[in-house]
């Protein structure tokens, strides 16, 4: 098992709750390597649609990147990078690099089922957010 497998838990469609609300669906690309999350949420009473690509950056000759990184791209133009940690039940999601002070940090219910956390911004902002599994998806592909 590579160490990006351990998102396969994300697979699947989420219902979004919190200081965001929508739904968001992660499922792998053929052959394994990535993870694709497709977004639509409403947030400040704005719609945000959009798409993330999780996996190692791997520049031309170059070996895999240590972190799992991610580029996210949505309609309003913005394209935002993150970096993906689990630690034990708890994802971590970095916005720019590991150890930012905009993070994502939320725990795995025993059953896999929900996902429960907050945002966190400089400053002491931020929101709390709460993913639960709607639909489960399938296993990696490669």
């Amino acid at each position: 098992m590579t160490d990006l497998q351990v998102l396969d838990r994300l697979v699947g469609t989420w219902q979004i709750s919190g200081g965001a609300e929508g739904t968001v669906t992660y499922e792998w690309m053929e052959g394994g390597y990535f993870l694709i999350q497709h977004v639509q949420l409403m947030q400040h009473g704005q719609e945000v649609r959009g798409i993330e690509v999780i996996g190692h950056v791997k520049p031309f000759g170059e070996e895999p990147s240590q972190d799992i990184r991610s580029r996210y791209y949505d309609t309003m133009g913005n394209t935002f990078d993150y970096v993906y940690e689990m630690e034990g039940d708890t994802l971590i999601i970095w916005a720019g690099e590991k150890g930012s002070h905009t993070y994502f940090k939320g725990a795995f219910s025993s059953d896999g089922n929900t996902n429960s956390g907050a945002w966190s911004y400089p400053g002491g902002g931020g929101y709390e957010s709460l993913m639960r599994r709607v639909t489960l998806g399938g296993a990696t592909n490669g």
